[in-house]
């Protein structure tokens, strides 16, 4: 079951006097803390700071421990993750240790600046001299403790079972932690650290990997499978096999007995909604609104016409009227006449009179009058009159107008070219409309297999294009579209632009580079230089045929469907389409996962760590104890081997852990494994005992003792566990 956190402040601080001392066991994964001789902590968190800034204010806070929900959406903490004062199960982040203390000692209640108790904290194994005098030093100057005293917390867990009668004073203890696993073997009571193992693998490893096995098989579901929720499904679901492979054997082939293993956990799952067709009466009163709209708008447009008519006839009526009065004007008044209407010239004016005529015939539909045309060809000398006269004839400014005259009859001519064949593209297009229609008519089922068939052979030609472009056209003889270099993706003239290139630095002969000294790398170098992409840069005609035929078959065929991006025709390389997710995606099956994760504790290998499993440990901690084989030494520790740490708990381990010690001891050996009494809490509870003997001052060491001996004699410095 999940471990539960205690934070609540405690008030009765002050009753404690100064000699009673205060006992932490300081885990990687959770920090507890309370008085010695009481047999529960009295504060319990998890071990890790997070420093997030408040989302209104911007200030940086520190949060210890878990994390509540309801809070942390006041906070940022895209910056700050959680943060562990371990490396591995060594302290050496002393600033985060210093936040998680200052919590700790607050929570217990304490007031002052000081803490005038004896401490009794945990270390690991063979803690670093480093490690130890740091945590001393932290002590001593920021919370003026008057004596500390460090002891391993599977030791505290080994003796306090032992006094409970679960273990013998010879034996060893497996503490498969948070992030390591320790084999302690015990002689007389006491630890042989020169007989202890270590690995790098424990309970976060678990769930670490728990985590990355269902993130790969649901990819869609990542963000739900966070790292508290696997440790959750972990301590819920998750066993040890009896035989790793024969139990993988049973899930491969499907065996009742692995459908009856499996777990499922469904995910709340929202159906899509489904589309209700419209009914007579919807589709009814929907067009009738469109109707309605459509007027609305279409009356809105020929009011818009009749205004914008009004005005131009108007405009045409008063241009006719200039015209008028310029007729009866004098020669002489002419261009003072043109000058305060706005105009240059008459030729200006009629212009003018022209295309506002022509506007308000194309304003009223009516068809464009063929005189205008006529006028616009063959009226060019009286529009450009300087076109023809010659440059010595002319001012500085009438070249100028000349030029730009020229420049005006140029454009107006291309324009009338590119109308022209327009329309007569127009015409031929409705032409070759018509003889198909007819040929449609005349046999409509050989017309519709013709139409796919050309429409078939152009998809290809399109598709092979792209392969082509993506892929390149040389394949080395396989028809796979894979392994190809950098040339066969060029276009055909950047080919030849290569091939050009490589022939003027590798085809010039050994010695000297002489490219330039003849005449015809001149011509070599114009080819280079040559842009040769006009050929890509063209429209694809395969492309707007492939359009032309589409649309073509969309008219006429009703069953005639497009290919969508992502089924099979399309280019290599496209994304494929993602299907909509159904209920079953939804269903979270944990089935192999279940065993196969903390298998790693007896073959870390799995996860890529090239060291021993639990099971070998505690071989290797026999053969590095200094007993000259002694038998019945061994006999003895093999017959009272204790489980302890977190990981303890997942089920199936006693029994795996005596297989697994069987296979490595003769034959006959007595092989005795048992579990602690309460494998997360023993440790504290030891050490809780242990700190309220009478000689436990004796084991720890004060501030002046620390000064005054130095690092060395902290290097060698452990407590007698025989007093508990």
């Amino acid at each position: 079951m999940p471990i539960v956190s205690k934070t609540r402040r405690q008030t009765d601080y002050n009753l404690f006097p100064p000699s009673v001392p205060i006992v932490i066991d300081n885990g990687a994964s959770y920090f507890r803390i309370g008085w010695a001789g009481e047999t529960e902590p009295r504060v319990v968190f998890r071990n890790i700071v997070q420093r997030p800034r408040h989302k209104a204010t911007g200030e940086t806070v520190t949060i210890v421990g878990d994390q509540d929900p309801a809070m942390m959406k006041f906070f940022d903490c895209t910056r700050s993750g959680p943060r562990s004062a371990f490396d591995s199960n060594v302290v050496y982040q002393f600033e985060i240790m210093e936040y998680i203390l200052d919590f700790a000692f607050d929570r217990l209640g304490a007031s002052g600046s000081a803490i005038d108790h004896p401490i009794l904290i945990t270390e690991c194994v063979c803690n670093p001299v480093y490690s130890r005098s740091k945590m001393a030093e932290l002590l001593f100057e920021t919370y003026g403790v008057p004596s500390v005293a460090f002891g391993v917390d599977a030791a505290f867990s080994y003796k306090y079972n032992q006094r409970h009668g679960k273990c013998q004073k010879d034996g060893i203890v497996i503490c498969p932690g948070f992030t390591t696993t320790h084999t302690i073997p015990f002689v007389d009571g006491e630890p042989v650290y020169k007989g202890s193992c270590r690995t790098n693998i424990g309970g976060y490893h678990v769930t670490d990997y728990l985590k990355q096995l269902l993130s790969l098989k649901y990819p869609f579901h990542s963000s739900i499978f966070t790292w508290e929720k696997a440790e959750e499904l972990k301590l819920e679901h998750c066993y040890i096999a009896p035989d790793y492979v024969s139990e993988a054997r049973k899930f491969q082939e499907g065996t009742k007995e692995a459908e009856e293993k499996t777990r499922y956990w469904q995910l709340p799952w929202i159906p899509p909604p489904v589309e209700v067709p419209p009914s007579e009466e919807e589709i009814a009163r929907k067009a009738a609104i469109r109707e309605k709209q459509g007027q609305r708008l279409r009356e809105m447009a020929e009011a818009k016409r009749s205004s914008k008519i009004n005005e131009m006839e108007n405009e045409l009526h008063s241009l006719h009227f200039l015209v008028k009065q310029l007729d009866q004007v004098e020669e002489d008044d002419i261009p003072s006449f043109l000058s305060d209407t706005g105009y240059a010239s008459r030729q200006e004016l009629e212009s003018t009179v022209s295309k506002v005529t022509q506007a308000l015939r194309k304003a009223r539909g009516e068809p464009k009058d063929e005189t205008d045309e006529f006028e616009e060809n063959t009226d060019s000398n009286e529009k450009y009159p300087l076109i023809n006269v010659p440059d010595n004839m002319l001012t500085p400014e009438q070249i100028k107008d000349k030029k730009k005259q020229l420049f005006l009859k140029t454009t107006t001519e291309g324009r009338l070219r590119a109308r022209q064949k327009r329309n007569e593209e127009e015409l031929e297009k409705e032409r070759r409309n018509q003889l198909e229609e007819e040929r449609r008519r005349e046999n409509p089922e050989f017309y519709l297999e013709e139409m796919r068939a050309q429409y078939k052979e152009v998809l290809e030609r399109v598709e092979q294009k792209k392969r082509l472009k993506t892929n390149g056209s040389n394949t080395n003889g396989n028809q796979k579209s894979g392994n190809v270099g950098r040339g066969e993706r060029l276009s055909a003239a950047k080919r030849e632009r290569m091939r050009l290139l490589t022939t003027a630095a590798f085809d010039r002969g050994k010695g000297e580079d002489t490219f330039g000294a003849k005449d015809e790398d001149w011509q070599l170098y114009k080819l280079m230089s040559k842009d040769h992409d006009e050929d890509d840069e063209r429209p694809d005609s395969d492309e707007a045929e492939l359009a032309r035929l589409s649309s073509r078959l969309q008219e006429i065929d009703p069953t005639f469907e497009l290919k969508a991006e992502g089924e099979p025709g399309q280019a290599s390389g496209e994304a494929p389409r993602v299907r909509p997710l159904t209920e079953e995606d939804y269903k979270i099956v944990i089935g192999v996962e279940r065993f196969r994760c903390p298998e790693i504790l007896f073959h870390p290998n799995l996860v890529g760590i090239d060291q021993v499993g639990v099971d070998e440990m505690v071989g290797a901690s026999i053969r590095r104890l200094p007993h000259d084989d002694d038998k019945e030494l061994e006999e003895k520790l093999t017959s009272s081997i204790l489980m302890t740490g977190g990981c303890s708990l997942v089920p199936g381990m006693k029994e795996r852990l005596e297989c697994g010690i069987r296979m490595i001891r003769p034959c006959g050996s007595t092989i005795n494994v048992v579990q602690a009494r309460d494998p997360v809490l023993d440790a504290w509870r030891g050490a809780s005992a242990f700190a309220a003997d009478l000689n436990f001052l004796g084991n720890a060491f004060t501030k002046k003792d620390y000064y005054e001996k130095g690092e060395e004699w902290l290097r060698s410095y452990q407590i007698q566990y025989n007093t508990l």
